[in-house]
C-alpha cells in the first residue's frame, strides 16, 4: 500500500468512526487538514482572516452535512472543494463591494522569511513577490484555482480536476498558460536570483502557506 493509499484508508476509517457520532474521529479530520484548507483559502482571498473564518465554516458546514457524506469522493476532496466554491465567493463579495486587503499576509510572511532581516534585501523581495502576486491575482478564476492546487498545494493533475471537475488535460492547459503569462508578467524585471536558488526555508514555508513562487520552477504534474 502506497502512503497516498494509506492517507485515504485512514481518512475513510475516521470518517465513519465520525459518522457513528465519534467526536474525536472528527477532531481528528479536522487536524489533519485544517492546514491545508487554512492555506488554500490564504491564497486565495489574500486574507488571514477571512481564510481563518472559512476554514471554520468548512468544517462546520462539512460536520454537518457528515450524514449526508456517501463516500463517493475522498473526504479531503469534498473539503477542498467547498473551500474553493467559499473563497471564490468570499473573493467576489469583496469585490464587489470595492474592497481590497491593506497588507497581504502572503507577501509579508514571503519577505520575513527570504530576506532574514536584510533591509536592502526586503525591499527587493517585496518588490518581486508583489509583482508576481498581481499577475497570479489577475489570472481568471479557474486557472488561478488551478494553479493553487497543483502549485501551491502539491497536488497532481488528476487530484485537482477531481476538484474542479475537468479532466487532466484542462488541468495540464491551464499549468502551461498560467506559466506562460506568469513569465510575461515578470520578464520586464529581473527577479534577483537565479532560478531555483530559494532558501530551503522559504520553499518550506510554500507548502504550508501557498506562498508565490511558482514562476520560478514547475509544478508538479
Amino acid at each position: 500500500m502506497t502512503h497516498a493509499e494509506r492517507e485515504a484508508a485512514t481518512a475513510t476509517a475516521l470518517v465513519e468512526q465520525a459518522k457513528a457520532g465519534d467526536q474525536r474521529a472528527f477532531e481528528a479530520l479536522v487536524r489533519r487538514y485544517r492546514k491545508r484548507i487554512f492555506a488554500l483559502a490564504l491564497h486565495m482571498t489574500g486574507s488571514a482572516s477571512e481564510a481563518d473564518d472559512i476554514a471554520q465554516e468548512v468544517f462546520l458546514k462539512a460536520y454537518r452535512a457528515l450524514p449526508q457524506f456517501e463516500g463517493r469522493s475522498q473526504f479531503f476532496t469534498w473539503v477542498y472543494r467547498m473551500t474553493v466554491n467559499r473563497s471564490l465567493n468570499t473573493r467576489r463579495d469583496r469585490k464587489r463591494r470595492g474592497e481590497d486587503t491593506l497588507d497581504d499576509p502572503r507577501l509579508e510572511l514571503a519577505v520575513a522569511v527570504d530576506a532574514r532581516h536584510h533591509p536592502g534585501r526586503a525591499a527587493e523581495l517585496r518588490q518581486t513577490y508583489a509583482r508576481l502576486l498581481r499577475a497570479l491575482d489577475a489570472l481568471p478564476a479557474d486557472m488561478r484555482t488551478t494553479v493553487i492546487l497543483v502549485s501551491l498545494q502539491g497536488m497532481s493533475h488528476g487530484e485537482a480536476g477531481v476538484i474542479m471537475k475537468v479532466s487532466d488535460g484542462t488541468i495540464a492547459w491551464r499549468m502551461h498558460e498560467a506559466r506562460r503569462r506568469l513569465h510575461e508578467a515578470m520578464a520586464p524585471e529581473k527577479l534577483g536570483r537565479k532560478r531555483g536558488e530559494l532558501s530551503a526555508e522559504l520553499a518550506r514555508v510554500l507548502t504550508e502557506h501557498g506562498l508565490p513562487v511558482l514562476a520560478l520552477g514547475k509544478a508538479r504534474a
